[in-house]
């Protein structure tokens, strides 16, 4: 079996907030990034949804982290299960302002921020299978500016790596 962890990215829903509010962001697309070394995006940005509705992605990608091609990967899942502090256990789903077609001079802007945290699902033993995560502002780590429906199917791999861990 192909070890991997299986993420969706399925809609994204915004509260009222400086983001809502904000004219010159309209378009909006979602990075998942594992580490430093692993970034995946939607390949669409769709337009911001009001407070209260949401939009929908229906993204899906895979994280290969068998030994024989994705050694760094899957030395990083070993690091999170090894060291019980390293800061770095997380998916981080960032939420991308994209610039409208006529405004090419603005920058893509990170707006907000969610976590999934890997070394959770293994303690847990439990995948997360489309469950709400909040989606932290940019500006303001302690404001929730909207939640972002994900699945991350993270265990069996995560498994794998540990028995390897003891056997090593």
């Amino acid at each position: 079996e192909v070890e991997k962890i299986q993420i969706k990215i399925t809609s994204l829903g915004l509260t009222e907030s400086r983001i809502t509010a904000d004219e010159t962001i309209q378009q909006l697309f979602v990075e998942c990034r594992l580490n430093n070394f692993l970034a995946e995006e939607t390949p669409l940005s769709l337009p911001k949804p009001p407070g209260g509705q949401r939009i929908h992605y229906n993204y899906s990608t895979v994280i290969n982290v068998d030994k024989e091609d994705n050694h760094a990967e899957r030395e990083y899942l070993k690091s999170i299960l090894l060291k019980p502090d390293l800061p770095a256990d997380s998916l981080k789903f960032t939420v991308v302002s994209d610039p409208p077609e006529d405004e090419q001079d603005l920058e893509c802007e990170d707006i907000g921020f969610a976590y999934v945290s890997l070394k959770e699902i293994f303690q847990k033993q439990r995948d997360i299978i489309e469950q709400d995560i909040d989606v932290f502002d940019s500006q303001d780590a302690s404001a929730v500016i909207g939640k972002l429906t994900v699945t991350v199917e993270a265990l069996n791999a995560l498994r794998s790596v540990h028995e390897e861990c003891k056997n090593d």
